[in-house]
């Protein structure tokens, strides 16, 4: 997957708005103002960071060398996700929608409810 694939995939999610809050290299995937996927333009080596639920974090970390820790965030909420290598697309789609869900549970039911 493409940087620029993964932008339009995030920003097809209901809600969906995108910044680049710390830098103008780091672009940051929201929903209702909460972050569910960052991604750094500059990098060699495209990935994207997704919050994921800690068990199957540790999971996804054991079973593939191109998932690790979350670069710069909660090890044991966020994980770092190469976009290219085995993963496939299908695949890397699935971690995405699972990080904005985990996203969309966690926002205020009004909140919730402008996004369904």
């Amino acid at each position: 997957m493409e940087v620029d694939e993964l932008r339009e995939y995030c920003l097809s999610k209901k809600g969906c708005t995108e910044s680049f809050p710390f830098d103008e290299y780091t672009l940051v995937f929201k929903v209702g103002g909460k972050m569910f996927a960052l991604t750094g333009l500059d990098a060699t080596e495209p990935s994207v960071n997704l919050k994921c639920d800690p068990e199957r974090s540790e999971e996804l970390r054991e079973r593939y060398a191109e998932i690790k820790p979350g670069y710069h965030m909660s090890k044991v909420h966020w994980n770092t996700v190469m976009l290219r290598g085995s993963l496939s697309e299908a695949f890397i789609r699935e971690l995405i929608d699972h990080s904005y869900m985990l996203i969309m549970q966690s926002l205020p039911a009004k909140i919730r409810k402008e996004f369904l």
